[in-house]
């Protein structure tokens, strides 16, 4: 089977890539550009592009079959030739149905959270000793891409993003992966380029409840209103199962789940996180793992990259890294890690960096999320708002839409360096959120010089 990918270097884009690589597929490829890690994983794998740019005489009918990345636009080149050619044109998702119609489909969705419960559910399943296939959208520990296909494995464990599927295809990926047993975590207004009012929005989700296969079970959060009003009308046939957080005790700063056999210690913190645990083990209860095996292996999750993420810490500080960039994330988030360390001081930096994010009309919805740091911080790049072809936004905006009392805005990412490497860190928390890298930040370097700031 060869297959070609359309914008191979995108980060769900290269992963299947080299999953099908290693599933014995030819694989060809070609993007405009392509960052780390894309690029040395390609490498690696021999299927970096010789060049970067489009080159429709690669697309020729010996193709079986071509696969379009959201980076590619509708007037790609070679896209334009596949189509001459009548080729079969897959989205991403479509693809990954394709590779699971034979597998039991088990999708996590929601605005918030499914990264790190599908994250979770990987972790107690390969625990377990069970096969399965997955896709998830951050690197997780103990998994080396974040795709990977086989023949056979019996379930699919996939994470259901709403955003669109192609340039193409304009449906939301997870309604096209028709699960047998989907989670929906909560539903909080996103991507406004696409879906212009929250009830738009909300409809996406609905659309998916009502997507299951027959006799299928639908996991949700309890305390969400949207969800609630949702689950009154989906098919009878559907099994309905709701959840909250998980019931704990404290002792010495340590996080202790409250089981039926005891106690079981955490690695993770965060009333989101018990959320999600909750969420995870009512799935993993439907796929027939033991509470008691379930308890075991979480206690050993320490969660995805860049979920709150730990890269560094001494006795006076530590330094996490977040993908929150939302409002109820970064609330959340912050909400999360101040709890865990009341007695020291938070700093949080956040990285205004999505289409939403930057929106003029979306910012109020900011209001008050930063409130529980005691120090804020807004960083935000007029050349990413310029590339989004957005009206400008200047700091006294941001200052005016977050309401946070000495907020202070970064512009210039260089300024921003300066000042967190030159600040005191001693009894502190720095939290860094963002769905980017703050325009090139070295994290690495960067948390060295802080911890030794807190010496």
């Amino acid at each position: 089977m060869r297959v070609h990918f359309i914008a191979i270097g995108g980060s769900a884009m290269h992963n299947l890539a080299i999953a099908l690589y290693k599933k014995g597929y030819k694989i060809t490829g070609s993007d405009d550009e392509i960052f780390e890690p894309s690029k040395s994983r390609l490498a690696a794998c021999g299927l970096l592009p010789e060049k970067q740019g489009w080159f429709p005489e690669k697309i020729t009918n010996e193709i079986d079959e071509i696969i379009l990345g959201m980076h590619a636009h509708s007037d790609n080149p070679e896209l334009l030739k596949a189509k001459e050619l009548g080729l079969k044109i897959f989205s991403y998702p479509e693809y990954l149905f394709e590779q699971s119609k034979n597998k039991t489909r088990i999708v996590i969705g929601g605005s918030h959270g499914k990264t790190t419960i599908t994250s979770m559910i990987m972790h107690v399943l390969k625990e377990s000793g069970i096969n399965f296939d997955y896709m998830v959208g951050a690197q997780v520990q103990g998994f080396d891409t974040m795709v990977s296909l086989s023949e056979d494995a019996k379930y699919m464990v996939i994470e259901g993003d709403e955003y669109l599927s192609s340039p193409t295809d304009l449906r939301p990926k997870f309604h096209l992966y028709h699960p047998h047993i989907a989670l929906l975590s909560g539903i909080a207004w996103d991507h406004i380029n696409v879906f212009p009012t929250f009830e738009n929005y909300v409809e996406q989700f609905a659309i998916f409840a009502n997507m299951l296969e027959e006799n299928g079970s639908l996991i949700w959060y309890q305390h969400d209103n949207e969800l609630e009003k949702i689950t009154k009308h989906i098919r009878k046939d559907i099994k309905s199962i709701k959840y909250s957080e998980h019931d704990i005790i404290s002792e010495n700063g340590k996080i202790f789940l409250i089981t039926e056999n005891g106690n079981v210690s955490l690695e993770i913190f965060g009333k989101h996180n018990l959320e999600n645990i909750n969420g995870a083990l009512e799935i993993c209860r439907l796929i027939g793992i033991a509470d008691s095996q379930f308890y075991k292996a979480i206690s050993t999750f320490k969660g995805a990259n860049k979920r709150l993420q730990k890269l560094g810490e001494t006795d006076q500080t530590t330094v996490f890294l977040d993908f929150a960039h939302s409002p109820s994330k970064v609330k959340a988030t912050i909400n999360a890690v101040k709890e865990q360390f009341p007695d020291k001081k938070l700093i949080a930096c956040l990285e205004l960096h999505t289409y939403s994010s930057l929106k003029k009309d979306f910012l109020p919805q900011y209001n008050k999320s930063m409130e529980m740091a005691d120090e804020a911080i807004v960083y935000y790049n007029h050349h990413t708002i310029e590339l989004k072809r957005l009206a400008s936004v200047e700091p006294n905006e941001i200052v005016n839409a977050f309401d946070k009392e000495n907020l202070k805005v970064f512009t210039d990412s260089r300024q921003l360096i300066d000042y967190l490497s030159s600040s005191y860190y001693r009894n502190k928390v720095l939290l860094m959120m963002s769905s980017g890298n703050f325009d090139g930040i070295q994290f690495t370097e960067l948390t060295k010089k802080i911890l030794d700031n807190g010496k």
